[in-house]
């Protein structure tokens, strides 16, 4: 009772509540006014940064982004309030806003839209946040939770991070679906009046949902399971949704709708698609990671995806195979790795010493329980791989599992260096703008498309087309080449 009081008391001296000039609303943001905004915003960029791998700069894309985005500024309520946008080097699909202005698209994202129109849709959602102020409401209201739950020193004694947590993370959790509606009507008003055509929004994000579903089904979960980092994820929206935003903005387009399709494709054209080379590369059943010099198979039927901490391999009938670093191995040796460090609660049996293509090396097992109850073989290698050390963890069916041991050992003893001649054969791959021209068929596209699997399913989603629909001749398309 003496928390409520106190936070009834609090709010009256503090304008608890402020119109916003964007919403025409009364909202509650008294425990972050702009200026620490700004402060939180300065500081999490660089944490944003480093957790994303740093800007993508490939081609100006920063200054094309800037561009775009600096003409959906000027048309807000908020036409002086200062906004940084950067193009993260990440193959993600996502775009975030942090306090203070600070927009964010991955480069990802960059590669599945085709026009100027789209792009600005997603920073015109982005734009909505920031000016009706949601992350300092959803602050605010975190604040007054804590007060009433624990008194004022609970909530506000370390500052805003304590209450809506730091990194990446806190700012891509999905806001309420009355706020994603309010940013997505604000960015409908703010694309119509930079003349952009306002139905750009919802084309991205039927986009958006191919290709969430199409990623979901490569992973080996369901298609209607999205990734957490995934701008489905974050960013939980409909069609139908969007087109209600777009009625109630009630903004005529400023001249004849625009979606700059040439001029778009003409800035992407080029730029890189999925991962980096500091991530490693999946090419087929293939592994390779050219900076940390190293190359491994997996078994056939096995499918990859290159996570950022672990490359997981699953195949159709329940078997796992996961690599990750190992430096606990590197600094007391495999052998020892294997029997006081890898794990206090799963004894490995059976270590033994052995050697991978000359590097040194240990194996054990152990039979496991799964979450899933399922009883499971797990085998681990640990490999010394010059400084560093790795280790593959392999898991499959208690009842198949001596059926396993000879694919996932010649899976082992495929790890080895990179030949000088792999080192320049193996580098990312592309985006290559391609025009629609007489005579052409949507196999002309396919097969040039350097993806090992699901390649026209592929084509569809980043060029947003129907399964075996073919674009106008004359127009252009993406393709993923080598």
């Amino acid at each position: 009772m003496v928390s409520l009081v106190f936070a009834i008391g609090l709010m009256s001296g503090l304008a608890a509540c402020s119109t916003n000039p964007a919403t025409g609303e009364d909202t509650f943001t008294a425990f972050m006014p702009p200026s620490q905004e700004a402060e939180v915003g300065a500081e999490e960029h660089p944490k944003i940064l480093q957790q994303f791998g740093g800007s993508y700069d490939a081609k100006d894309l920063p200054g094309y982004v800037t561009a775009v985005g600096q003409k959906l500024a000027a048309v807000t309520e908020t036409p002086n309030q200062k906004f940084t946008f950067t193009v993260l080097d990440s193959p993600i699909v996502n775009a975030f806003a942090l306090p203070g202005g600070y927009v964010y698209v991955t480069r990802g994202l960059l590669a599945l839209a085709s026009n100027e129109a789209e792009l600005a849709g997603v920073l015109a959602h982005e734009i909505g946040h920031v000016v009706a102020r949601h992350s300092a409401q959803r602050y605010s209201r975190g604040v007054l939770t804590q007060i009433l739950a624990g008194g004022l020193s609970a909530a506000i004694g370390n500052g805003a991070g304590d209450v809506i947590g730091l990194g990446a993370n806190a700012y891509m959790q999905s806001f309420s679906r009355e706020h994603e509606f309010e940013a997505d009507k604000l960015g409908v008003r703010y694309l119509s009046r930079a003349g952009y055509d306002p139905a750009a929004m919802a084309s991205f994000l039927k986009k958006l949902r191919a290709h969430s579903r199409l990623q979901a089904e490569l992973a080996g979960r369901s298609p209607d399971e999205v990734d957490q980092f995934d701008i489905m994820a974050t960013h939980p929206r409909t069609v139908e949704r969007i087109e209600q935003a777009r009625a109630a903005a009630n903004t005529p387009v400023s001249g004849a709708p625009r979606l700059e399709t040439v001029k778009y494709m003409t800035e992407i054209d080029g730029i890189m698609y999925g991962d980096g080379p500091e991530n490693g590369f999946i090419r087929g059943r293939k592994f390779v990671h050219v900076p940390l010099d190293f190359y491994f198979e997996v078994p056939e039927g096995f499918s990859m995806i290159n996570q950022p901490d672990a490359v997981v391999a699953r195949d159709t009938k329940g078997a796992t195979i996961i690599f990750e670093g190992a430096p606990e191995a590197a600094q007391m040796g495999p052998v020892a790795y294997l029997q006081r460090g890898f794990s206090k609660s799963i004894p490995l049996r059976d270590i033994q010493k052995i050697d991978v293509n000359g590097q040194q090396a240990a194996t054990g097992s152990a039979d496991v329980s799964l979450k899933s109850g399922t009883r499971a073989r797990l085998r681990v290698v640990a490999i010394l791989h010059g400084k560093s050390a790795f280790q593959f963890l392999f898991l499959a069916p208690l009842n198949q599992a001596d059926a396993y041991n000879l694919p996932l050992r010649r899976t082992t003893y495929s790890f080895r260096s990179l030949s000088a001649s792999e080192k320049k054969q193996y580098h990312a791959l592309s985006i290559k703008v391609r025009a629609v021209n007489p005579g052409y068929t949507v196999n002309t596209f396919v097969k040039s498309m350097a993806v090992d699997r699901r390649p026209e399913e592929t084509f569809d989603v980043i060029n947003g087309l129907e399964a075996g629909q073919l674009p106008p001749e004359g127009s252009l398309v993406k393709v993923i080449t080598d």
